[in-house]
């Protein structure tokens, strides 16, 4: 009787720690006003619980959490999974008015965030106006807990956010830019950590610091949390070995120096191997627009060894690139290699369902009188294939589940519907007004993409980092210069070309990626620069559903926000 007793409350104990170890993951995230100093001065900003930047994520490979969000803030709110696929669930993806209409203030809304492939540093940030300037935080997934990295495992890991702060009100920033039709106010500081840096004033004292043992190996999680620009990144005498890009693990590729655009995740190994001392690390803008202003200031951090020594005072700096060095940034950007090993395939498609090559533009718009502060007096704006997109009033995906009619259309040009050389240093002034629409595009269930981007020089040729919702994409090709659809394809790289969610298209330049359609629902597409993306540089996917039950898109959760 003791040992049935003894094997029942065995089996009772096993049955509720299988429970245990299937239960999701539940996080609170309270959005709300909280004051922070900077630049010596005081302001409210938007928090997740009172952070900034916002608390870690931290998951494994496969895993289902679910967020609360409680909106205690005095606007909308949406918050986005940045480059986790939620397959066949939409609905807690965050665009706002594309996914859902927005948490409106005092609401909640519980989202389901599933990981299905994804493995490496991902990011979670707002959705809506500009509110990710400060509600922005790491997400860390890492491999199974049977898996381990495919490079030796690292003595620490550490998340690195750069973004942007500015003196005034990010909302006030927004809502000026919008009222004056012309660019925004550029940033008063880039950060490290939600900090300025040695650097600028009032700030010495909170500038983020990284102790090291020398010997020993860092794993770096770099994400490019700012609103506008794309960055150079280095710490003064150490070189930094790539190892994983957008949660996707790529060859090791050691350089001195890399590039971030807003948006993209970059993991790499730090090894403490110099003489015990203070050295900065430091972020600054990489601008290739002609004529635009910038932020130009420099954000560090110090890596401090441990140990009894006299530091260097100031610590040196790393020689980072001028600030338009195209040639820079895009070598960077072009020698990412997916890892493409036996443990951790690559499945490039080749036989291609549907080819698009999509105009990627700043534009324009008249103004009365020549009233606006764009480019003589007109108001500024961006397209995709000349189309610049209008949210509509409910979501799209709302609209296509249910069968709503009138809130999108789906002529998105797979082609550019006029043809110029995109890239020349004179440009007809005609050719700067683009149209309003909320155009997508509808995909069949598993078809394959190629995608072409193409930058153009209307108004101000520069980069536009690409990011694609609900999928990661393989970048098999870019270029300088007009694509040449007969000879470019030929060069692809189909053999280990890098995943990513994210690209930044050079400017005056190309980016061919491609992926296979197989996660049904509505995904936003969008230029990750904040001002480009409020002027109409986006547009969607709808993917259809298959026909088996496994491939067709979930219902909706009860609490969706209503419109």
């Amino acid at each position: 009787m003791r040992s049935s007793k003894a094997h029942c409350l065995g089996f009772l104990l096993g049955f509720l720690l299988f429970l245990q170890c299937k239960a999701e993951a539940r996080y609170t995230f309270v959005v709300e006003e909280t004051p922070y100093t900077r630049l010596c001065s005081t302001k409210n900003i938007l928090t997740v619980n009172g952070q900034f930047p916002g608390p870690t994520l931290y998951v494994h490979k496969g895993d289902t959490i679910t967020v609360d969000v409680y909106n205690k803030a005095k606007y909308n709110i949406t918050i986005h999974w940045h480059g986790v696929k939620q397959p066949r669930f939409p609905w807690s993806d965050g665009p706002e008015y594309i996914t859902q209409c927005p948490i409106q203030p005092g609401a909640k809304f519980s989202q389901k965030v599933i990981f299905s492939t994804e493995e490496g540093t991902l990011w979670w940030h707002a959705h809506s106006d500009w509110s990710r300037a400060t509600v922005h935080g790491a997400i860390v997934i890492y491999p199974k807990k049977d898996s381990s990295y495919p490079f030796p495992k690292p003595d620490a890991e550490v998340p690195i956010i750069l973004g942007e702060w500015w003196k005034k009100p990010i909302m006030e920033v927004y809502h000026e830019m919008l009222r004056s039709g012309g660019d925004p106010n550029i940033s008063d500081a880039y950060t490290i950590n939600g900090q300025p840096g040695d650097l600028h004033p009032c700030s010495k004292q909170d500038t983020f610091k990284l102790k090291v043992e020398q010997g020993k190996t860092y794993l770096l999680r770099i994400i490019n949390a700012a609103m506008q620009d794309l960055l150079f990144f280095s710490i003064a005498k150490h070189s930094l070995t790539v190892v994983a890009t957008d949660a996707s693990y790529t060859k090791p590729l050691t350089r001195d120096i890399i590039t971030i655009s807003p948006g993209q995740t970059i993991d790499v190994l730090l090894k403490a191997n110099q003489n015990p001392d203070h050295y900065y690390m430091a972020g600054r803008v990489y601008s290739s627009a002609l004529g635009v202003v910038y932020d130009n200031t420099t954000t560090t951090a110090v890596v401090e060894y441990f140990g009894n020594y006299t530091p260097t005072s100031p610590p040196p700096l790393p020689q980072l690139p001028y600030y338009n060095d195209t040639s820079a940034s895009v070598n960077f950007t072009g020698s990412l290699r997916s890892l493409a090993s036996k443990e951790y395939p690559i499945n490039v498609p080749k036989d291609i369902t549907n080819r698009f090559v999509y105009t990627i533009s700043v534009n324009s718009f008249p103004c009365p009188n020549n009233s606006c502060a764009g480019s003589n007096g007109t108001r500024l704006a961006a397209s995709v294939n000349n189309i610049s997109f209008v949210n509509p009033s409910i979501d799209i995906l709302q609209a296509y589940y249910y069968g709503i009619n009138g809130v999108f259309g789906t002529r998105l040009p797979s082609f550019p519907p006029y043809i110029f050389n995109f890239t020349a240093d004179v440009l007809p002034l005609n050719l700067e007004t683009p149209k309003h629409g909320t155009e997508v595009k509808v995909l069949k269930y598993n078809s394959t993409v190629e995608l072409v981007f193409q930058g153009t020089n209307l108004l101000a040729g520069t980069d536009h980092p690409m990011h694609l919702h609900g999928y990661s994409f393989y970048v098999v090709g870019w270029g300088l210069g007009n694509f040449d659809i007969k000879k470019d394809p030929l060069n692809f790289n189909l053999v280990d070309p890098p995943l990513q969610n994210t690209i930044a298209v050079p400017k005056n330049g190309w980016t061919a990626i491609r992926f296979r359609a197989n996660n049904p629902g509505v995904w936003f597409m969008h230029c990750h620069i904040d001002r480009h993306l409020s002027w109409g540089m986006d547009t969607a996917f709808i993917v259809r559903n298959g026909a088996p039950p496994n491939t067709q898109l979930l219902a909706p959760p009860p609490d969706m926000p209503p419109c």
